[in-house]
């Protein structure tokens, strides 16, 4: 069984956000831009609130009227009640499933201890003590953040998982182990005998120390020191690992990214030993928080095959990361998501091949080489442009060769910027193979930018010679959209007015948030057709990107 869709609403950071997922799941983006928080919202569906949490600090903007609503939905849930070993659980589930292979849970703020059943969007009552058939039911859950460290995973305890492990395989072993008996009866020999000469020196300590507490305490009339036999945990409590990786040490001694890389093998092997034991044949999901820490890049690709090929079985897999190695490469089954903020809310979406570059280059701060050469690159005003010159090339031009869309944030030097770096990135034998290739797209300046495009073309003045530049007629793009009347957003055209308007605070009604969730809109919506003929200058200027790609 695995998880086929997630839904949040107000948990942290993230307001809204709906999206189906794959087998193996990574999500990419700067510091600070609400991964994390996702995972947490995740980890509240399985695991409700800690006693120590106040609820209103998980809810978005801390504003208290808000409901937190984490849904997840399963597929795989008639072999998910296969699975189950408790034959009460598994008939309660099974009854409430009624033949869905299908099914949906949520947890909210608003009851957090209990969740909800939905079957094709229609609640089901399971009855009483269904939660602990619900987690009978559910894949194991397991998640691995930042905070956790080695000596958490890999130090014997009652609730370590290498402690779990070593405690349940070996204690059926030595019930019936020949040679742990007769360990146990030396020992007993040896302390506890009437003829053991270190039971009769006990005896000896024990009555001096009885005399000086007479003297106290004159009802006293023995004391006795005894040591008993261990038990199996006692002796396991200073057990050490080693690791050989050509110098045998202890791991203790290893560097952060081999005991990294240690405890996550630990945590899978754990899984291994769970699913032969008390959780026979269960999946399990992996959350994994910066899996690339403390790792080289090759270690990275490394540990990136062995997570993919867990995910290809009965379990799943979820990264968190800020490195391009998890991003350069196409894995079957295998999503990539990039996690933004904007105006403090969290945007979660899928990547397209077309938008990997973008990741790379402006999510993660890597080098567009570590996808290849693109053929060549579209400099663009903003988001706006970008969201919707994607989707359009996504839509109807797919067959045209590959470029890189690079926004320059509506600034011309920064613009001049992204010039530069490009022919830095890619300039072997000190000859930039994109100087008389890339195109630049620009809005139509205010008069206060004018004068600086002037002197940009200036100093590019091969941009107007190859016709490598190209500038819209109007002051923003949404003035070139198509005068379509749209329920959403009034009209996809908007005026100057319009774009000028401010509120009562002298905010900007339409922010840029807006316009960016226009552009997609637009961009997902608009015919191959309109686009042409209305925003016919985005068209020349990918046309002219398309004929000097090399």
């Amino acid at each position: 069984m695995k998880i086929k869709a997630i839904k949040i609403d107000n948990f942290r950071s993230i307001q809204q956000t709906e999206f189906t997922t794959t087998d193996f799941n990574i999500f990419v983006g700067q510091n600070n831009c609400g991964k994390t928080n996702f995972f947490e919202a995740v980890e509240f569906f399985f695991n409700g609130i800690s006693k120590s949490t106040k609820l209103e600090d998980l809810k978005f903007k801390r504003e208290t009227e808000r409901e937190i609503i984490v849904e997840i939905t399963f597929t795989g849930a008639i072999d998910g009640v296969a699975q189950m070993q408790n034959v009460a659980n598994r008939t309660k589930i099974e009854n409430a499933l009624d033949g869905s292979d299908i099914v949906t849970f949520k947890r909210s703020s608003l009851l957090p201890t209990k969740r909800k059943m939905f079957i094709n969007g229609t609640e089901v009552n399971p009855g009483t003590g269904f939660d602990a058939a619900l987690n009978d039911f559910l894949p194991k859950f397991e998640y691995i953040n930042t905070k956790q460290y080695y000596d958490s995973v890999a130090k014997y305890g009652k609730t370590t998982p290498i402690g779990i492990m070593l405690s349940g395989v070996l204690t059926a072993i030595l019930q019936e182990n020949e040679q742990y008996q007769q360990f146990q009866a030396k020992f007993r020999e040896l302390f506890e005998d009437d003829n053991s000469e270190i039971k009769a020196e006990f005896d000896n300590v024990g009555n001096n120390v009885k005399i000086h507490l007479e003297k106290q305490f004159p009802d006293c009339t023995k004391v006795k020191f005894e040591v008993s036999a261990p038990v199996f945990d006692d002796l396991l409590k200073n057990f050490e690992t080693t690791v050989d990786d050509g110098i045998e040490t202890l791991a203790e001694e290893k560097g952060d990214g081999m005991q990294r890389a240690l405890m996550l093998a630990i945590i899978q092997a754990y899984a291994d030993f769970r699913k032969a034991n008390e959780d026979v044949g269960k999946s399990f999901l992996f959350f994994i928080d910066e899996a690339e820490l403390h790792l080289h890049p090759t270690a990275q690709r490394n540990l990136k095959n062995v997570l993919h090929i867990l995910s290809q079985t009965r379990d799943q897999v979820f990264i968190n990361t800020h490195s391009s190695v998890f991003v350069a490469d196409n894995y079957t089954s295998q999503t990539i998501f990039k996690v933004e903020k904007n105006s403090g809310e969290t945007s979660i979406t899928s990547v397209t091949d077309l938008e990997k570059p973008y990741v790379v280059f402006e999510l993660l701060g890597g080098s567009p080489a570590d996808l290849l050469l693109p053929k060549n690159f579209l400099i663009v005003e903003g988001l706006s442009e970008f969201e919707l010159l994607t989707r359009v090339i996504k839509r109807f031009y797919s067959e045209k060769p590959v470029i890189q869309i690079v926004k320059a944030n509506g600034d011309i030097d920064q613009a001049e910027r992204s010039i530069n770096a490009i022919e830095k990135l890619f300039a072997p034998l000190d000859t930039s193979i994109y100087k008389n290739r890339a195109i630049i797209l620009i809005d139509q300046p205010s008069a206060q930018k004018q004068a600086g495009v002037a002197q940009f073309l200036v100093t590019y003045n091969h941009l107007n010679i190859n016709n490598q530049f190209f500038r819209l007629v109007e002051r923003d793009i949404e003035q070139c959209y198509p005068n379509q009347p749209c329920p959403t957003y009034t009209n996809w055209k908007k005026t100057q007015a319009e774009l000028d308007a401010v509120n009562g605070n002298g905010d900007r009604i339409i922010t840029g948030k807006k316009k960016r969730q226009l552009a997609k809109h637009v961009g997902d919506n608009i015919t191959q057709a309109q686009f042409e003929a209305d925003l016919q200058i985005c068209h020349s200027a990918l046309e002219k990107c398309w004929e000097l790609a090399h």
